[in-house]
């Protein structure tokens, strides 16, 4: 749900096309630097590159103008104190309305545990507290998960053994898979008579999305409208599916130990399906399986990014990993409301992968100091085109589930390459034609 405000300030580019690089100036090196010096303030206004096409920024970020234009742009991004702690309690009174709700019932749904997921809890929302999920999930044990696809994303749950006193033995169909379908449909049951109990009449509850694992609740606090998911899932004690095993490659980056210690903790899947639902495979209805979900790892892992533990602290040395997914994920959703057309299918999350895989390979602190703000975001910028160029993102945690498939077609993947290399050519004028950001 963030929000940027259209404008027509800036021209579309056409496909494949950048500006041309700043010729020299004849009369010396002194009006060059002051035209450099100047660049910053102008950008938007003049639309022109003030670097060589090619060739990435300065990793000294005092120097380069490009730098001034992004933490610009990063000072705009930023939710204010008081909004965030209004927004915040806001959403927890109805969490614990609904989380209290379940607890008290006589089904499944009384065991549920609460996990605080998303962009806001983990520190790069931008913009506005206006976006939050929580996720709702059922700790189960004695369950076999088998994968429904190749790819590794999607599964069947089944009881093994079919005990009668399994808490999701309600939910299991004649074909003996636990129904997400069903599950789903009764948890947002309790959550819509959670809320009327309460008596919380100013809760909206929007209407069930096809294939979307949560009850999606709009709240007007003010002059904000809030969106609040309520994501429901299961919790899965056991191993990680083998689809994992080639994935999460954080061993140089965090190290084996935090590897290890992640992989003993529960994973979880949630009721999503792709397509209408009515796809089978082995007897097995999409509309009944789960996506795996690893949001409560990427979570910790962005919380706690460092190959040093004093990454970020007060006394330690401050890097640039989040700025560099905030200001990728504003320039994803700033293209998307330009050319909603030609890029639909596209979502911050693809981005946060994009990090984890550049995280993956520029291991240390020193590879994403504050100070070359630009360059680190110049590097995350043409890993996110190479993979748009090449149509495969690999899910960070079973890399062989593509985030670009089906859905984005490869002439949108394109596009949207076009579309960041023009930006990144000419110092990204689409920030400055947004109302709220301003050098």
């Amino acid at each position: 749900m963030e929000r940027v405000t259209r404008s027509s300030a800036a021209a579309k580019p056409s496909p494949r096309t950048s500006a041309s690089p700043r010729r020299e100036n004849s009369n010396g090196r002194e009006q060059q630097q002051q035209r450099r010096r100047d660049a910053a303030a102008s950008a938007a206004r003049a639309g022109r590159s003030i670097k060589k096409e090619g060739v990435s920024p300065t990793r000294t970020g005092q120097q380069d103008p490009l730098h001034d234009v992004l933490t610009a742009t990063l000072r705009g991004l930023r939710i204010r104190k008081q909004l965030r702690s209004e927004s915040t309690a806001v959403i927890n009174s109805i969490v614990d309305v609904i989380f209290r709700h379940l607890r008290s019932q006589k089904d499944c749904f009384s065991s549920v545990e609460r996990l605080r997921t998303g962009s806001y809890y983990e520190n790069v929302k931008i913009r506005q507290p206006d976006e939050f999920d929580v996720m709702l999930a059922i700790p189960v044990r004695s369950v076999e998960i088998l994968p429904f696809d190749d790819e590794g994303a999607f599964y069947s749950v089944a009881v093994k053994g079919r005990c009668r006193t399994h808490p999701l033995e309600q939910f299991v169909l004649e074909n003996g898979v636990v129904s997400a379908n069903e599950m789903l449909t009764k948890f947002r049951k309790h959550v819509v008579n959670a809320l009327k109990k309460a008596g919380m009449t100013d809760v909206q509850v929007e209407r069930k999305k096809k294939g979307c694992p949560a009850v999606t609740l709009l709240v007007t606090e003010e002059d904000l409208d809030i969106g609040l998911d309520i994501v429901f899932g299961l919790a899965v004690h056991s191993s990680w599916p083998s689809f994992t095993n080639d994935g999460f490659k954080i061993e140089k980056w965090l190290g084996s130990k935090t590897k290890k210690n992640f992989k003993l903790k529960p994973f979880y899947l949630v009721p999503k399906y792709e397509g209408n639902g009515n796809e089978e495979l082995d007897g097995v209805c999409a509309r009944d399986t789960w996506r795996i979900s690893f949001s409560h790892v990427e979570k910790e892992i962005l919380k706690s990014h460092g190959s040093t533990k004093t990454c970020c602290e007060v006394e330690g040395t401050q890097c640039c990993r989040r700025e560099c997914l905030k200001l990728l994920k504003h320039l994803l959703k700033a293209l998307q409301d330009k050319y909603p057309k030609d890029l639909p299918k596209f979502y911050s999350y693809q981005a946060k992968t994009t990090l984890l895989h550049a995280c993956t390979v520029r291991v240390h602190d020193a590879d994403w100091r504050i100070e070359d703000l630009a360059h680190c975001f110049h590097l995350l910028l043409e890993d996110f085109q190479r993979y748009l160029r090449e149509g495969y993102l690999p899910n960070y945690f079973i890399p062989t589930h593509n985030l670009l498939g089906s859905k984005c077609s490869q002439r949108s993947c394109n596009l949207l390459a076009d579309y960041i290399a023009f930006e990144q050519n000419n110092m990204f004028p689409i920030f400055f034609s947004n109302s709220c950001i301003r050098p």
